[in-house]
């Protein structure tokens, strides 16, 4: 991909700009919520296809951008391309970085925009937390993410319908290394691979202990024949 995307001057110009966006559009929706609720989840994922030898190693990215340098060479050494959840308010401070995530091939997903607990949103405040990201993204990068990790993994009703109508699919986690909690690269290492199996999808953030482990991690995989896909290719459709 060109680096001749344009990267705005003020990140809080950008944020300013999205937010009022963002409101602009939840005031055209309808007020009668109950209207906007499906029986069945379906564009809900904890899992991945278990037929097929893929996994995925996802990567939430809220606050800094220290380790992911080093996360980034140890994917390109393993052949392997991921998944990485960004927050809006990260990819407004760190719009190189973001770019630099889609130049290297990996997919890029929606985190929200304020970090904030979604299962405790209305309908309202779940589609500005999507839909400003989404804009906000796609203004440095030039696509339409469709996969949405809600942050800590909070939802509610309003969060799976909001997500469905605007084409995402709400991604959870088979497996946490809850490495943003427990910096140990040994622990993170077992979380993630003790007895992985097909279709799993295994949570992660760019600490250090979990740069460290990484490598670690893709060569497990490798000796046991599972392929670390981005998310997309590893959920069934």
């Amino acid at each position: 991909m060109s680096k001749s995307f344009k990267i705005f001057r003020s990140a809080g110009v950008n944020v300013a700009i999205f937010l009022m966006l963002g409101v602009l559009c939840v005031l055209t929706l309808n007020n009668d919520v109950k209207s906007v609720f499906s029986p069945a989840y379906s564009n809900l994922y904890y899992r991945g296809d278990t037929t097929q030898n893929n996994v995925s190693l996802m990567v939430n990215v809220y606050w800094g951008n220290e380790y992911l340098s080093s996360m980034l060479k140890t994917f390109e050494d393993y052949g392997v391309k991921t998944t990485f959840f960004v927050g809006g308010m990260w990819a407004s401070k760190y719009p190189e970085e973001l770019i630099n995530l889609v130049e290297k091939g990996h997919e890029i997903g929606n985190h929200g925009f304020f970090h904030k607990d979604q299962d405790k949103l209305s309908y309202n405040e779940n589609q500005q937390e999507i839909y400003n990201t989404h804009q906000l993204v796609k203004q440095y990068i030039n696509e339409d993410m469709t996969l949405f990790a809600p942050p800590s993994g909070a939802y509610n009703d309003y969060t799976i319908q909001c997500a469905s109508n605007l084409g995402y699919k709400v991604i959870m986690w088979s497996r946490d290394t809850i490495d943003w909690r427990d910096q140990n690269a040994d622990l993170i290492y077992e979380r993630a691979t003790k007895n992985l199996s097909n279709g799993e999808l295994v949570l992660m953030h760019p600490t250090l202990k979990t740069a460290e482990a990484l490598p670690k991690i893709l060569e497990y995989c490798k000796q046991h024949n599972l392929n670390v896909v981005p998310v997309s290719n590893n959920i069934t459709v």
